[in-house]
């Protein structure tokens, strides 16, 4: 048997004024995640338990099959899996995005979407200016990664207590696109030196080469460091312990790479895959197909609608669902058809509705087809018609257990 799943993050959504009272699952011409509908099953699943953060980190591990009451410990930890970096017993990591803020608002959570250079400068420059003159400089380390998403790792002394818990608390820049930060900084064990970070920041990248060049661009400056999705170390038993069947990743996003990682699937990195709408949508649709030779489990992750819905760009997101859709949800579709057996799961991980830019909980709409699934009333693929199913996962984590077995 061979099975496929394809997320289109952050793709459900909220009816819209803008498109008539529809949302843009339904305004998007998706002839092929309709096809499936016809032949499958739709519903819902709920990957995003009110008590825990409703974003990507919690959204991916239901989605995947993991309970996150067991397994999740925090955002930045995933990312760490992604770069090969083990945490110990009294390591955290902690996310940090570069940020753009004006007058106490947070103008973009991506400083402008700043290159993979550029932010790299900025944090050796972090990383000289603020932590190597601290005491506590042989401890805390500052890691990039890809554009805005970037680590800082902090070393706990095994026999200390550490410097976070989990009650330390910090809020997603993410949702907080044109808000006031000021009731959003860190707060809890270790909230001091986050905030110092991020204040001390402020000064340190105004007068830095990168930022006078963006400016000159007329590009937004990343004007602060936003610390963020702290963890400690992760446990998760492999997919293949837990299903019996062999899987692989494709994605262009650190945190997809991390769990990949944590639950023992390989990755393969797709020239063109940025994490962004400008990705190479159908170069990830060949790679899935070529990938069903190997692997009995292929996952495609697209990032582009989560990122059109954090702009507020309903246009953009109908444009990369049907980008979705053409180039690699119909390719993948016509392919099984020469792998015998199979099944093929469509489902975004956490609502993003446009009118507010931020991930919010709540049920997402999912469809799935092939071998052994029966076929329900439902002809096209939406929050709509997903509901009309009545089929519902509250615990999302399940609808893993139903797909493969």
């Amino acid at each position: 048997m061979k099975y496929v799943i394809v997320i289109p993050d952050g793709c459900a959504d909220e009816p819209l004024e803008a498109l008539g009272g529809i949302t843009p699952l339904q305004a998007a011409h998706l002839p092929a995640m309709d096809h499936l509908a016809s032949l499958g099953q739709s519903g819902l699943a709920n990957n995003t338990p009110a008590h825990l953060p409703a974003g990507s980190e919690v959204a991916n591990l239901c989605l995947l099959g993991y309970d996150p009451d067991e397994y999740f410990t925090g955002r930045a930890p995933l990312e760490a899996a992604a770069q090969g970096i083990t945490l110990g017993p009294q390591d955290w990591a902690v996310r940090c995005n570069l940020v753009t803020i004006e007058d106490q608002i947070m103008k973009d959570f991506s400083a402008d979407h700043i290159s993979t250079a550029e932010a790299s400068e900025l944090l050796r420059a972090a990383q000289a200016e603020l932590l190597d003159s601290e005491e506590m400089h042989h401890s805390l380390e500052f890691i990039p990664g890809v554009s805005y998403r970037n680590l800082l790792v902090y070393r706990g002394e095994q026999d200390a207590s550490g410097l976070f818990s989990r009650d330390t608390r910090t809020s997603a820049p993410h949702d907080l696109t044109d808000l006031p930060i000021s009731n959003d900084f860190p707060r809890g064990p270790g909230s001091g030196l986050l905030v110092s970070l991020m204040s001390q920041s402020a000064e340190l990248f105004a007068s830095h080469p990168v930022n006078i060049a963006r400016v000159a661009e007329g590009k937004r400056p990343a004007t602060h460091l936003w610390l963020w999705g702290q963890g400690g170390a992760p446990n998760l038993p492999s997919f293949e312990q837990r299903y019996g069947v062999r899987g692989t990743m494709i994605t262009a996003v650190d945190l997809l790479r991390g769990i990949a990682a944590l639950v023992g699937w390989p990755r393969i990195e797709i020239e063109g895959a940025t994490g962004y709408l400008d990705t190479d949508y159908a170069a990830k649709g060949r790679a899935a197909i070529d990938a069903l030779s190997e692997y009995d489990v292929v996952c495609v992750h697209v990032e582009a609608p989560d990122e059109a819905s954090h702009e507020g760009r309903h246009d953009a997101k109908i444009e990369a669902l049907e980008q979705i859709d053409q180039c690699i949800v119909g390719p993948i579709i016509e392919a099984l058809q020469g792998f015998g057996d199979h099944r093929i799961l469509v489902t975004p991980d956490h609502p993003t509705p446009c009118s507010t830019k931020k991930h919010s909980h709540g049920s997402v709409p999912f469809v799935m087809a092939g071998t052994g699934i029966e076929k329900d009333s439902q002809s096209t693929y939406s929050e709509e018609s997903s509901a009309a199913s009545g089929r519902c996962y509250e615990k999302g984590w399940d609808l893993m257990d139903q797909f493969i077995k």
